[in-house]
């Protein structure tokens, strides 16, 4: 039953063909005002990072052969690398991936953009940031490449933040243009979200090897971290809560997170950055971002901190 959902939430996101008629199109004479450019241009920084690490971890390689005009000429990510996926999973990224570049051509079509930031997709990024999470090193050190398993907890880190920024940035548009491509980023980035959760809620109870902790252990770990570094309280939920912060206060599995209302959350792009950079600061660069994001809005901390 439960893969039953899943290829339907799979099926749910991806276009069933790719013709004209399917693009989204943009009126370039609309007059966008600059707020709105900034907060469309803002989620480059994670649309870069997604599309990375998803078309490193089912091909081995990723913007500069798959879309070099897209990368805008900045540097290539570090420490990324091919995953040990299974065939489905690696299917599933793979689709992942291509609807990342997606994202960016369509976000690079309304706004100028800017190129690449330098990423860390490292293993050591990444198990630097479990270990805060845990509040301990992990022993051996978590590697998001080694199995399916733990590429889909390392890819619960990403589409989630981006949607909650998504969430927060569309009350603040003021162009139908910018929330309509708000919208429909929205839309693939949540059903992206639901599928890396749905997949991880079937192996819930079980134990990720060799650390004889839960899957939902390492969600609910990771979301306390994104909480804590965003200094905004409950923005966050692991797979399986007390049952009375459940959707209406009756169930504890959670496979879809969200407010008291079974709303999504938003995040400002701030609180964004202090996540990605792993600390807790949006002008202190650092995590994934070695030297920080770019684009108006995050220069602007860098340049004040």
């Amino acid at each position: 039953m439960a893969m039953c959902i899943l290829v339907f939430l799979t099926l749910l996101i991806l276009p069933s063909s790719h013709s004209s008629s399917d693009e989204l199109y943009i009126d370039k004479s609309a007059k966008i005002p600059q707020s709105d450019l900034d907060l469309l241009e803002f989620p480059l920084n994670l649309e870069y990072f997604e599309a990375e690490f998803f078309l490193y971890g089912a091909l081995g390689y990723g913007l500069d052969k798959a879309a070099p005009k897209l990368t805008g000429g900045g540097p290539t990510p570090l420490g990324a690398k091919k995953a040990n996926l299974d065939p489905f999973t690696r299917d599933v990224v793979l689709q992942f991936a291509f609807q990342e570049v997606g994202h960016l051509r369509a976000i690079k079509n309304t706004v100028k953009g800017f190129p690449r930031p330098l990423l860390n997709l490292s293993s050591e990024t990444f198990a630097k940031t479990l270990d805060k999470a845990f509040g301990k090193p992990l022993n051996p050190p978590f590697d998001p490449y080694s199995s399916s398993l733990n590429y889909l907890i390392a890819s619960y880190l990403i589409p989630y933040v981006g949607l909650t920024g998504y969430v927060g940035a569309n009350e603040k548009l003021e162009n139908p243009v910018s929330r309509r491509l708000v919208a429909g980023l929205l839309g693939v980035e949540s059903g992206q979200d639901a599928v890396i959760r749905a997949l991880l809620y079937e192996k819930a109870t079980q134990k990720v090897p060799p650390y004889g902790i839960t899957v939902a252990e390492f969600t609910n770990k990771i979301s306390s971290l994104r909480n804590e570094l965003g200094h905004t309280g409950l923005k966050d939920e692991g797979l399986i809560v007390p049952k009375s912060d459940g959707a209406e206060g009756k169930i504890a599995g959670n496979v879809l997170a969200g407010d008291q209302d079974s709303v999504a959350y938003a995040r400002t792009p701030e609180e964004i950055l202090r996540i990605v950079y792993g600390s807790g600061d949006e002008g202190v660069p650092g995590g994934f971002y070695p030297k920080g994001g770019d684009g108006l809005i995050a220069r602007s901390h860098l340049k004040s901190a």
